[in-house]
């Protein structure tokens, strides 16, 4: 494979890995004699961590947990990374939005399947988490840490 001309953008996933991921079912056996018909509350978080240039791991943290009334069905929690090559663009401004939203997107998936499999693993129904825009998401975030800044927030905003 030829080399890139110097200027060329480049977002290469270099691998992705399950960092860390743990189930708890609180209440078993007697949840799986329950009616199941859970309030799940799903939260989604990324961070970036720089490795060396240019480099960076990107880690999609998602925690699922299920509730029957006040009991906890279920809690899934999974951290799923990817090692991203990211390169050629003009400014940290660029390189943070390709961090923040996309690079994100192409973790999701792999956090997906393995919320999935645990709570599948555990004896309930698949769990299916929904679709996530990241980069509308890093979109609103800047807009948000904007807003903040110029309402006297000040300091300088930083987007992880």
């Amino acid at each position: 494979m030829a080399e890139a001309p110097p200027n060329t953008r480049q977002v290469l996933l270099q691998r992705i890995y399950l960092k860390d991921a743990s189930l708890e079912v609180p209440h078993a056996p007697q949840v799986f004699a329950r009616q199941w018909n859970p309030q799940v509350d799903v939260q989604v978080s990324a961070a970036t961590v720089p490795l060396e240039a240019p480099l960076f791991q990107v880690t999609l943290s998602v925690t699922v947990t299920a509730k029957l009334e006040e009991d906890v069905g279920f809690l899934a929690e999974v951290h799923q990374a990817g090692i991203f090559h990211v390169s050629g663009f003009a400014n940290e401004t660029e390189v943070q939005a390709v961090l923040g939203g996309y690079c994100p997107g192409v973790v999701f998936p792999f956090a997906r399947e393995a919320v999935a499999e645990l709570v599948q693993r555990a004896g309930f129904p698949p769990m299916l988490l929904q679709p996530i825009n990241f980069e509308a998401l890093f979109a609103e975030h800047v807009a948000r840490a904007r807003a903040e800044a110029g309402a006297g927030a000040g300091g300088i905003v930083t987007v992880q």
